[in-house]
């Protein structure tokens, strides 16, 4: 199971990814730094938070993993 702090940076480090794509996206149909700033940012502290918890939602599960075999 991952610990918490490898959820918290993988979110911000994919969200530093996605956050940049989405700043020049708005900028390119805007032409406004300003606004493709404030676009960024707010995207940037929304989407870390739910990613997160999405991601320590599926930590709990099993789906998909394999079982470990515990010996004695």
């Amino acid at each position: 199971m991952e610990k918490p702090i490898r959820s918290l940076t993988k979110s911000i480090s994919w969200r530093i990814v996605a956050t940049l794509t989405t700043i020049l996206l708005v900028f390119a149909f805007t032409g406004d730094l300003v606004i493709s700033g404030g676009v960024g940012g707010l995207e940037f502290l929304l989407k870390t938070v739910i990613y997160y918890v999405h991601e320590r939602i599926w930590n709990t599960l099993n789906f998909g993993r394999e079982q470990e075999l515990k010996t004695s």
